[in-house]
């Protein structure tokens, strides 16, 4: 796991902002090894399209080696954000 996040936090992070993602957060669950992260975009391009250009463009093709290879599964879910209803 800190290998993942000391590439992750070096590259996919600073990567995904150029490429105009906003990362809402990140989180560990270190008994589950397992990584989640919350990611937005607010752009003209359109969520599929934003994240088809970020693993297209050439500074994703160059990281290597590949971050990817510490995850043994990922899965994308997207979800909408709700007001928070008053205390």
């Amino acid at each position: 796991m800190e290998d993942w996040l000391a590439e992750w936090s070096a590259h996919v992070l600073p990567l995904r902002r150029a490429f105009g993602f906003d990362v809402i957060g990140p989180w560990v669950n270190d008994d589950e090894h397992l990584f989640v992260w919350i990611l937005g975009y607010d752009g003209e391009a359109g969520w599929a399209d934003a994240d088809a250009a970020y693993y297209d463009s050439a500074e994703r093709k160059a990281l290597a080696p590949d971050p990817a290879r510490h995850l043994l599964k990922t899965e994308q879910l997207m979800v909408r954000s709700v007001p928070a209803s008053p205390g």
